[in-house]
C-alpha cells in the first residue's frame, strides 16, 4: 500500500475531515508541548482523523506533526533512508507473538534517542511490560481518545518536575467601547485580592491602554520593552517590568504613546505570554479590540477566552463572527465565555439581553447593568469596583466572574426564560 503524507505545522488551521471536534474535560489539564516532531503512522480511518483534530489542537502549536496512511513496515521502511522524529507512533493490529517481531526492522533504522508509542488492539499486561522493557515509551489499547494520546505524549516530553504553568484568560471586546478593558482590570484586581493568588495584568493595547491609568500607575517600562526585546525576554526581565498594583497584582503596562506604529507579526506576544504563565498562577490579558494575526494567534493560545459586547446589532453580529471564529481556531476547547456589559443604558434602543443570546447559542456569564456614576468614580480616581463600593451587587458580579473565569466554580445553566436574576437587578436601577 502506498504512503499519504500530509503536514501539520500548529494550530488554527481549518478541519477538513468532518468529524466532530473532541471535547474532553481532561484537555483543561494538559500542558502545551515543547518544539518536537511526531510522525504517526496510522492503519485506520478513526486513528487518521484523530491525529488530524490534535494537530490542529492549540497545546500542539509548536510541534511539527507527520501523518501517514500505513502500517510498522512502512514505517521502517521510509526511516531506513531518512532521519527519525523525536516521536514515532504506531498503529498495529498485529497479534502480541507478533508483534515484536514486527518491530524488529524498526528498532534497527530508528536513531537512539527516538521514543516510541504502539497504539494496539489487545489489552494485554504481558505484552505490556515486554514491550516496555524493550525500549517503547507507551502501548495504548484503541481506539485512543485524544486526550488519552496528549496526555501521553506530555508524560513523555514534558517535565514533571516542572513548575505548573499559570492560567491565561484573555478578555476581548465585540466592539470599540463596550468596556472590555474595565471588565479585565477589575476582574485581575479581582482574582489577585479574592483568592489571595499572584496575577499578572497584562495590557496588549500599546498605543491606548488604560490598565496604567484605572490602577493609577505612572510606569517607565511595561510591555513594550519585552515585546520589541523578545531575545532579553525571561523571568527576571520580566520582573523589572512589572508595577505593583496591590499585594498580589502587578501590571505589565502598555506604554500608551503614539511616538511609533505598532505593526506586530503573529507570534510577536507568544514568548510573553509563556514567559508571564511561568511567573504567576494567573495572567489576564487586555486585548484591544481588533482582528490581526497577533490578536488572532494569542485568542487561540490561551486557556480562557472572554468576550464582552454590548447589547446591540453590531456586537450581535460581530459577538456571532468572533465565537464562530474561534471555535474553528479552538476545536478542543470549550467557547468562549460571554458578558453583556452596558445593558439598560437609558433612552438608547437596546437588543433585550434573552434576545441577544438565543442565536449565539451560549449563556452569558454576567450580565453588567448600565451604571455611569459608579463605573466613572473608579476610573476617574483610579480605582477598582470593590474599592470604591465593595457591598454593591456591581461587585459581587466582578466576584462570580473571577470564580468562573478561574475554573473555581462551574457556571449554572439559566433556567427555560430564564435571565431572571439579572433582569431583577435592572429593574432596580
Amino acid at each position: 500500500m502506498s504512503a499519504i503524507n500530509y503536514e501539520i505545522r500548529g494550530s488554527g488551521q481549518e478541519d477538513i475531515s468532518g468529524a466532530e471536534p473532541e471535547r474532553n474535560g481532561d484537555m483543561e489539564a494538559l500542558r502545551p508541548l515543547p518544539r518536537i516532531s511526531i510522525h504517526a503512522f496510522c492503519e485506520s480511518d478513526t486513528m487518521q482523523r484523530m491525529m488530524d483534530r490534535m494537530g490542529r489542537d492549540r497545546r500542539m502549536a509548536k510541534v511539527n506533526l507527520r501523518v501517514t496512511s500505513g502500517s510498522v513496515a512502512a514505517a521502517a521502511n521510509m526511516f531506513a533512508s531518512s532521519p527519525t522524529p523525536n516521536l514515532v507512533i504506531l498503529e498495529t493490529d498485529a497479534e502480541p507473538r507478533n508483534l515484536l517481531h514486527e518491530l524488529t526492522p524498526l528498532a534497527e533504522v530508528c536513531d537512539p534517542s527516538t521514543r516510541v508509542i504502539v497504539i494496539g488492539r489487545y489489552n494485554d499486561i504481558p505484552l505490556y511490560r515486554e514491550l516496555i522493557r524493550n525500549g517503547i515509551s507507551e502501548y495504548l489499547v484503541g481506539p485512543v481518545e485524544m486526550a488519552d494520546m496528549l496526555a501521553s505524549i506530555s508524560a513523555i516530553f514534558v517535565d514533571p518536575e516542572a513548575e505548573p504553568l499559570g492560567r491565561s484568560i484573555a478578555f476581548v471586546g465585540a466592539k470599540g467601547g463596550v468596556g472590555a478593558s474595565t471588565i479585565a482590570h477589575n476582574c485581575a484586581f479581582g482574582i489577585s485580592s479574592l483568592f489571595s493568588t499572584e496575577t499578572i495584568l497584562a495590557d496588549l493595547d500599546l498605543p491606548f491602554g488604560t490598565a496604567n491609568i484605572d490602577f493609577d500607575q505612572d510606569p517607565a517600562q511595561g510591555i513594550a520593552e519585552a515585546v520589541f526585546a523578545p531575545e532579553r525576554l525571561d523571568e527576571v526581565f520580566l520582573d523589572r517590568l512589572l508595577t505593583k498594583c496591590s499585594e498580589h497584582l502587578s501590571l505589565l503596562a502598555a506604554p500608551s504613546l503614539l511616538d511609533r506604529a505598532y505593526d506586530f507579526d503573529s507570534m510577536a506576544f507568544q514568548p510573553i505570554i509563556e514567559v508571564l504563565q511561568r511567573s504567576a498562577p494567573v495572567a489576564v490579558l487586555d486585548i484591544p479590540h481588533g482582528w490581526s494575526e497577533w490578536t488572532r494567534s494569542v485568542l487561540g493560545s490561551v486557556d480562557e477566552v472572554v468576550i464582552c459586547a454590548a447589547p446591540d446589532l453590531a456586537n450581535l453580529r460581530n459577538t456571532k463572527n468572533m465565537i464562530d471564529a474561534l471555535k474553528k481556531l479552538r476545536p478542543n476547547d470549550r467557547a468562549p465565555h460571554l458578558i453583556l456589559n452596558q445593558v439598560g443604558m437609558p433612552k438608547r434602543p437596546e437588543i433585550a439581553p434573552a434576545d441577544f443570546v438565543e442565536p449565539l447559542e451560549i449563556e452569558p456569564i454576567a450580565i453588567l447593568p448600565f451604571d455611569a456614576q459608579l463605573f466613572g468614580n473608579a476610573a476617574n480616581s483610579g480605582r477598582m469596583i470593590s474599592e470604591i463600593d465593595a457591598k454593591s451587587p456591581m461587585a459581587e458580579t466582578f466576584s462570580q466572574i473571577a470564580h468562573i473565569v478561574t475554573g473555581r466554580v462551574a457556571m449554572k445553566k439559566a433556567k427555560k426564560g430564564g435571565l431572571g436574576k439579572v433582569m431583577q437587578i435592572l429593574g432596580r436601577k
